[in-house]
């Protein structure tokens, strides 16, 4: 398999759901204080997503495969973590705030970084970015999440559009797209994540009951 692709072939036997987009709208020329105040006019108690990176400021609502989607992503990367013995602090969709650029992610987490955040509140002027971070964006956007995050200093972004993982690593400032995920083994492969979401929209406890199993018997004999 190609790096950050998957063959007509392999893309027709994991049988992806079509998926619709989300809902984005766009505005551009904001200034980083209206951002603040719009964000804070518009609280937590919220479904829309906002993203702003020097001067726009993107706002998504999710659709329903969007979110099964980041959920599902979600329980994958918990099942692993356990499983393999990790210790990890899930940040959901908590804002990202640095100076001139904001981010409210699906799902982040610290795992290498773990034991520096744990049992506090995270205060990202001091503290490191996440870890990793996962984006699910079907539909088109406006904005560079790779280079956005890369700004950001999160050292690996999971991005999904449906179909495809890309898996991005943090090198210097930049991001290289990589075939697998610095934080887990390599036999924990993308492919394995298409079966658990294919799986998953028959019985996510069935999947979820398998996907432990392969990892506990691949983690004893140490592929």
């Amino acid at each position: 398999m190609t790096v950050a692709a998957i063959t007509k072939t392999e893309k027709k036997a994991i049988a992806f759901p079509t998926y619709p987009p989300e809902q984005r709208v766009f505005f551009h020329n904001i200034s980083w204080e209206r951002y603040e105040k719009i964000l804070e006019s518009l609280g937590d108690d919220r479904a829309a997503r906002l993203t702003y990176d020097r001067g726009t400021l993107e706002i998504t609502m999710p659709s329903e495969p969007h979110e099964n989607a980041s959920e599902i992503i979600g329980i994958f990367i918990r099942i692993l973590v356990f499983e393999l013995g990790m210790k990890v602090k899930s940040m959901g969709s908590t804002t990202l705030n640095y100076p001139e650029q904001s981010a409210e992610p699906d799902k982040c987490y610290y795992i290498q970084n773990q034991s520096l955040v744990a049992g506090k509140k995270v205060d990202l002027k001091k503290d490191p970015p996440p870890d990793l971070v996962v984006e699910v964006d079907i539909s088109y956007s406006n904005i560079d999440k790779p280079r956005l995050y890369a700004a950001m200093g999160v050292p690996e972004l999971w991005r999904y559009n449906g179909e495809v993982l890309r898996i991005y690593q943090l090198q210097d400032v930049r991001y290289v797209e990589v075939e697998n995920s610095p934080t887990f083994p390599n036999w924990v492969s993308k492919t394995k994540l298409y079966e658990f979401l294919e799986a998953s929209q028959t019985d996510e406890m069935d999947a979820e009951r398998d996907l432990r199993s392969w990892v506990q018997h691949n983690a004893i004999i140490g592929r």
